[in-house]
């Protein structure tokens, strides 16, 4: 029998007190004894022994600890920063206005970012196999037999199984060719699926193989929250039915399950039936030019409370502000008084209805000045930056020099409406199609004007159903989560920036190119891994 010891986990004791146990000494307690506690014992019981573990899983979605792998870029160290880079890889978004070589020049001008050796890789890889080795910690003590009936057992159990699956797919999604796209027939990612301190390497299993694992765990995850009576929660930093769901939906968008996306993105949306308003969509210039005053509470993409869209986040506090702190431009020392501003390509900005007040997130014109607090660091602000993430104070300050202090959120309704559309065009149900599309214009349109829909938006005039939902996509969920790279590679669509009048970089970037190699760590000790 193996034995387990003291440790920690996310700073929590995973055997906090031998007596409540009563099992002297908890050092030597083994893996069976365990076990058998869980299957007899009370949820207090069950806490006691897992909860450190099981409350740590979906604080892993908002998860740091990259530090010290390599990457010299502080963007690195956390999962933000790793979608803050992909950002960057793609076409909608312009860095800066002038080419710089400070943090986040060398991937937006597409400098190798995907090779073996360079440390702009292996982050990606450590932060889902970390998260992939912290839920087969918890896992392992979870199989069928010891869950039971047990609820309390079964919501543990569910939690990892998310996790596991999330990190599973975020592998795929930078490892591998996308799956429509050849991928199908490539190799997917060794399949650990238990914890041990030693065990034997594994080879990589298919694809398809590996998207079967993925889609069990989240499904499993979902029958387990519904037996156990956990459906939608109010609590947006747990794994809940939304979570596993709209996780789920992404899966099955890149897999072409357009059926189980289009089922699985309705029961999100039962439950988020309401989008954002006009009023805290991005920023607004309460101010003067010289002297702005933009307040995050008023951002639902800064203040999850005026969000009603937020499927999991974080609060302040709790919350990584690193995608913040490069995408704000009133942040100084980083994305801001460095000039490494994030703009939108006047080529997607000139397809913005004037009556769609999301094209009040980018500045129509050159903002021009701003004086940062600490240092009254005068920099230029160009056309084009943008305003969705902006502030110039943090939550509950009136301090300007507080700017970044702001809550996070990792998954909205909105996209998961986005993917339903998406299904049912490729379903070739366009009415379908242009009807959910619909629900989301409606909501986007400008105070006054007339109702947006998919037959009266200016730029979709002529589009099928599928490039109607890609525009609106781009538009959307610009500058977010890494999504536009993401999309770029499961729909074959490459980056061409010769015909931006605001680009920087005028590069094209094939989709080819766009998946990562093996990190040369792990090619060297596990003597079974494929390189792509």
């Amino acid at each position: 029998m193996k034995k387990i010891f003291l440790f920690l986990i996310g700073g929590t004791l995973f055997f906090s007190c031998s007596k409540k146990l009563d099992v002297p000494p908890p050092n030597n307690i083994t893996d069976e004894q365990i076990q058998e506690l869980l299957r007899s014992g009370d949820a207090a019981t069950i806490n006691t022994i897992l909860g450190g573990m099981a409350n740590n899983m979906p604080r892993l979605i908002n998860g740091s600890g990259n530090a010290g792998f390599g990457a010299s870029d502080i963007r690195y160290f956390d999962v933000q920063g790793l979608d803050v880079m992909r950002n960057l890889e793609a076409n909608d978004i312009v860095f800066s206005d002038q080419a710089l070589t400070i943090f986040g020049g060398d991937e937006y001008r597409f400098l190798d970012f995907t090779s073996e050796s360079t440390n702009k890789n292996a982050p990606y890889w450590n932060y889902c196999w970390n998260a992939i080795n912290t839920a087969n910690k918890l896992l392992k003590y979870l199989d069928d037999e010891t869950v039971g009936t047990n609820t309390k057992l079964m919501e543990f159990k569910a939690r990892g199984l998310i996790l596991r699956g999330y990190a599973f797919h975020y592998l795929m999604e930078n490892y591998q060719d996308a799956y429509l796209q050849g991928g199908k027939a490539k190799l997917g990612m060794p399949l650990y699926d238990t914890h041990l301190p030693i065990q034997e390497s594994k080879a990589r299993s298919t694809s398809d193989e590996t998207y079967a694992f993925i889609k069990t765990d989240l499904e499993k995850a979902v029958q387990l929250l519904k037996d156990a009576g956990i459906n939608s929660t109010t609590t947006k930093n747990d794994f809940d039915v939304d979570v596993a769901n709209f996780i789920l939906t992404r899966v099955y968008v890149w897999t072409g399950d357009w059926a189980k996306a289009i089922a699985s993105s309705s029961e999100v949306l039962k439950n988020y039936p309401t989008l954002m308003g006009q009023s805290v969509y991005g920023a607004t210039n309460d101010g003067t030019q010289a002297s702005p005053e933009m307040r995050p509470e008023k951002n639902g993409f800064l203040n999850n409370d005026v969000n009603p869209e937020v499927i999991m986040g974080f609060p302040l506090g709790d919350a990584l502000v690193t995608h913040n702190a490069w995408m704000n431009p009133f942040v100084e020392n980083q994305g801001g008084n460095a000039r490494g501003y994030q703009r939108i390509d006047e080529r997607l900005y000139s397809k913005i209805s004037d009556n769609d007040f999301r094209k009040k997130n980018w500045m129509a014109d050159d903002w021009g000045d701003y004086t940062y607090p600490t240092n009254n660091d005068k920099k230029f602000i160009p056309a084009y930056t943008n305003l969705k993430f902006a502030a110039t104070h943090g939550l509950g300050s009136n301090e300007k020099k507080n700017v970044g202090r702001v809550t996070a959120y990792y998954f909205r309704s909105a996209e998961a409406l986005l993917m339903k559309a998406e299904a049912q065009a490729q379903s070739n149900d366009a009415a379908g199609a242009k009807a959910t599309l619909n629900i989301l214009l409606a909501a986007r349109t400008k105070a006054g004007a007339p109702t947006l829909t998919c037959d009266n938006y200016p730029s979709m005039a002529g589009l099928t159903p599928l490039q109607m939902v890609q525009l609106q996509t781009r538009i959307e969920l610009w500058g977010e989560g890494g999504r536009e790279y993401y999309n770029n590679k499961r729909w074959n669509i490459p980056v061409n920036r010769s015909g931006s009048a605001n680009h920087v970089d005028k590069s094209q970037y094939p989709v080819s190119k766009m998946t990562l190699k093996i990190p040369l760590d792990e090619m060297m000790y596990n003597d079974k891994m494929v390189q792509n």
